[in-house]
């Protein structure tokens, strides 16, 4: 039987994450105040732990709405613990979303807690589940982008305020991707439990490729536009220029100088 102290340490908050986190706060306060000799180096670091930080909130969004759905063995697979290392798939999770930053400044959609799906009851609680995650993106958007939308952006500082628009721009990206139709992708969860057994069978064998597939539609060049118009759109609407989030990630790629406009506005 469970007892009370293996609940509790289920539920722990891993050191991994706290020091994340921490990462998180320090490399934030040095963007803030400028305190960093060079500003690409700390924006980097906050962007890139912050969006870990993401990616281990939609990974425990998953968990926690399953376990509050009927799959109790959520807990001793280590999925509450915020530990990035205790996913299913650390690569997909972690390593490649960061990678992919890196190159070329996208939100790829992570996943992976593995949810025994056969203990839970009811379509509603599994397209939940499969939600939950990008819903975590979407608030993580809203969070970042609030100072925007809300017109408080005195007292801000440039850097920080890249910042906070190249990551808003992150989330707003794995939001959009994950909550696509495609197998492998939680928006395909979202509508799988409504949809026929036949039909169900017949796209399993498709879902390890899901991914795959969405980025090779995206090489297309119509695509390609169509969905950048969708995602400076949604910024837009959220109050944040182009301009504020291409120096971001002008600011974050520091090794490269293609905006070098940004450098030289928050020197001033």
């Amino acid at each position: 039987m469970t007892t009370a102290a293996t609940r509790r340490s289920e539920r722990r908050i891993s050191p991994v994450f706290l020091g994340i986190a921490a990462i998180m706060a320090v490399t934030g306060w040095a963007v803030w105040t400028d305190f960093a000799a060079q500003p690409g180096v700390a924006v980097f670091l906050f962007v890139t732990s912050a969006w870990i930080v993401s990616l281990c909130l939609h990974e425990y969004a998953h968990a926690r709405t399953a376990l509050h759905s009927g799959d109790l063995t959520i807990g001793a697979k280590g999925y509450l613990t915020l530990n990035p290392l205790k996913y299913t798939h650390a690569l997909l999770s972690i390593v490649l979303p960061v990678i992919f930053v890196i190159m070329g400044g996208i939100g790829l959609p992570g996943g992976a807690v593995f949810i025994e799906r056969h203990r839970i009851r009811g379509r509603w609680k599994h397209s939940l589940i499969s939600a939950a995650g990008p819903l975590t993106n979407v608030a993580f958007a809203v969070v970042c982008t609030a100072p925007f939308w809300l017109g408080a952006l005195d007292g801000v500082p440039l850097a920080f305020r890249f910042a906070l628009a190249f990551l808003a721009l992150l989330q707003v990206t794995a939001a959009i991707l994950n909550f696509l139709p495609v197998p492998g992708l939680d928006g395909y969860g979202v509508i799988e439990p409504w949809l026929s057994h036949t039909v169900r069978r017949q796209v399993e064998p498709f879902a390890p490729f899901g991914l795959l597939a969405v980025f090779g539609v995206l090489f297309i060049p119509e695509v390609n536009h169509a969905f950048f118009d969708g995602i400076f759109a949604v910024m837009d609407a959220l109050g944040v220029s182009r301009g504020e989030y291409a120096c971001g990630q002008d600011l974050y790629r520091f090794w490269t100088e293609q905006y070098p406009v940004c450098t030289a506005a928050i020197s001033r």
